[in-house]
Formats: structure tokens, C-alpha cells, sequence
């Protein structure tokens, strides 16, 4: 059972959440919070497997709850996916740099909010589609892509990440490679750890500089 917690300023938009993830099979809220302290102290208390945080929040805004429980100095982090209704680059790169793991927006379909869920629980990102292509075209330089002949990479390691710069999810790139699921955990560990990567985010944005997305 994935555990959730939900915080949203906006009762009818916690409402909503809970009813799409309450009505979800595996996936159950044990909580919510509609400012940011108190979903700070929800989080270290409930140890949820899964955060979802506005960004707009009284007392403390999502960033800053968010580097709190899940920041790269937190000794052991939580899955935070960001949702809001604001799509700004500073925004999106914001919320990764303070350790989220996801980024929705709340127009995003009942079927994404879910699949964010299920991937923050598998410790993978996912970001709406739309986030990403924007994200992309504002972290990555609009140069002729680096050169791999000094990558610390394996060749297969290279090969699962640009798998996952295509979006592919981590049981997609084991089917499509003909390895387990495990081995490609641990190739993603690998070159997260090779190439200073927080999240799989960053792993996508190494893969466009390098020209591994087509």
C-alpha cells in the first residue's frame, strides 16, 4: 500500500486529490495539511511514502517544505511530488533543486496524478510532459550536443539512460534491454552516482546535452 500525504491550501483541491487516490487500488492518504509547517510536521511524524505539495502554501511555501523534508542536506528524504497551477521554469527547476521528485500540474489528468504517485513510491520521477519539454529547452543550451567520448558511463549504462531520457519507466527499460527490473535500478544508481545526479531529472537533462533523447 503506497501511503500519501496531501498539501493544498484549497479544501475542494484536497478533496479532489483524496477522492481520485482514495479510489485508487494500492494507494492510501493518511493525511493532510493545508499550510506548509504543518505539512512538514505531518511528514516527519507520518513518514508517508509519498508527499504531494502545492507550492503556494501559508506559513511555508512548497520549496522550502519540500527542501526540509526531502533537500539533498535531509539524511533521509521523502518522496515529495510538487503540484500546482503554475508551470513557471523557475518554478519546475526550484522544486527539483529543493529535492522533489515530481512535477504536476493541477490540470494534469486523474490517470498522471496516479502514475506520479506510483512513480515517487518506486523512487522514479515523473513530470508532466509538457514540464519537461519547457525545462529542457530552458536548463539544456541550445548548442550541438556534447561529446560522450569522456563520459564515465558503461555502455549499458548509457544505453538505460537514454532509455530513460525516451520516458520509459524502470520495468519499460528492463523489458526493452532484456535485464531485470534490479539491474536497472542499479545502473541508474550507478550513473546517478558517476554523474552527480540528484534524480532522474537530472539524468534526462545529462542524456539531451549528450544527444542520447532521440
Amino acid at each position: 500500500m503506497i501511503r500519501v500525504l496531501i498539501a493544498d491550501d484549497q479544501d475542494l483541491v484536497r478533496a479532489g486529490f483524496r477522492m481520485i487516490l482514495d479510489a485508487t487500488d494500492g494507494i492510501d492518504v493518511v493525511g493532510e495539511a493545508d499550510n506548509g509547517r504543518d505539512a512538514v510536521t505531518k511528514a516527519q511524524h507520518l513518514r508517508p511514502d509519498v508527499c504531494l505539495f502545492d507550492i503556494r502554501m501559508p506559513e511555508l511555501d512548497g520549496l522550502a517544505a519540500t527542501a526540509l523534508i526531502a533537500g539533498p542536506d535531509v539524511a533521509e528524504p521523502l518522496n515529495v511530488v510538487v503540484i500546482t497551477t503554475f508551470d513557471l521554469d523557475e518554478y519546475v527547476y526550484g522544486a527539483l533543486q529543493a529535492g522533489a521528485i515530481g512535477f504536476l500540474l493541477k490540470n494534469a489528468a486523474p490517470e498522471l496524478l496516479v502514475a506520479a504517485v506510483r512513480a515517487a513510491a518506486n523512487g522514479d520521477s515523473l513530470i508532466s510532459p509538457e514540464i519537461t519539454t519547457r525545462l529542457l529547452d530552458h536548463v539544456v543550451a541550445p548548442n550541438a550536443p556534447s561529446s560522450l567520448s569522456e563520459s564515465p558511463l558503461t555502455d549499458r549504462e548509457t544505453e538505460v539512460v537514454a532509455a530513460v531520457a525516451r520516458g520509459l519507466s524502470n520495468a519499460e527499460v528492463a523489458t526493452e534491454l532484456h535485464v531485470s527490473v534490479s539491474t536497472v535500478k542499479a545502473h541508474i544508481a550507478a550513473a546517478m552516482s558517476k554523474l552527480d545526479a540528484r534524480n532522474r531529472v537530472e539524468l534526462v537533462i545529462w542524456a539531451y546535452e549528450h544527444g542520447l533523447s532521440g
